[in-house]
């Protein structure tokens, strides 16, 4: 999603956030940089995928700690399930939510079904379950 962004939108600054899940409800900030005039700004905040929306809203959090009023920030996504819309959109009413598909639930592990796996997970070579999950893994 960022490399999209940066193609379009060429010197647009850019700030990154990482949130690490511990377990089905903990989240922890593991590393953040942000632009030093990010409060005066209208935030894309980008997600591949809203999940359960507890790692969203401790993002979301921590932008409106750093003064970004909520009416600014536009959380964009590609996959969502209703529980992390509803998560989200109770918490911060005034965000505005764009995602391309809704699926239909969250599995056991609080994954997206059908949905893509995790996609952090897949994306960096972390996920501990080496064959895949879901409707996602393939036979070798």
């Amino acid at each position: 999603m960022e490399n999209a962004l940066r193609a379009c939108c060429k010197g647009i600054k850019i700030g990154k956030i990482l949130i690490h899940g511990e377990g089905n409800n903990g989240r922890q900030l593991i590393y953040e940089k942000l632009p030093k005039d990010i409060s005066s700004r209208h935030v894309l905040f980008l997600d591949p995928v809203l999940s359960s929306g507890n790692s969203a809203i401790k993002a979301i959090s921590l932008l409106l700690s750093k003064g970004v009023p909520e009416a600014n920030i536009i959380f964009l996504n590609l996959i969502a399930a209703p529980e992390g819309i509803h998560a989200v959109c109770k918490r911060f009413p005034m965000l505005k939510l764009v995602t391309s598909e809704i699926d239909l639930s969250l599995n056991e592990d609080l994954r997206v079904i059908p949905g893509m796996g995790e996609f952090g997970d897949r994306y960096f070579g972390t996920d501990s379950n080496e064959t895949g999950s879901g409707s996602n893994s393939s036979s070798k």
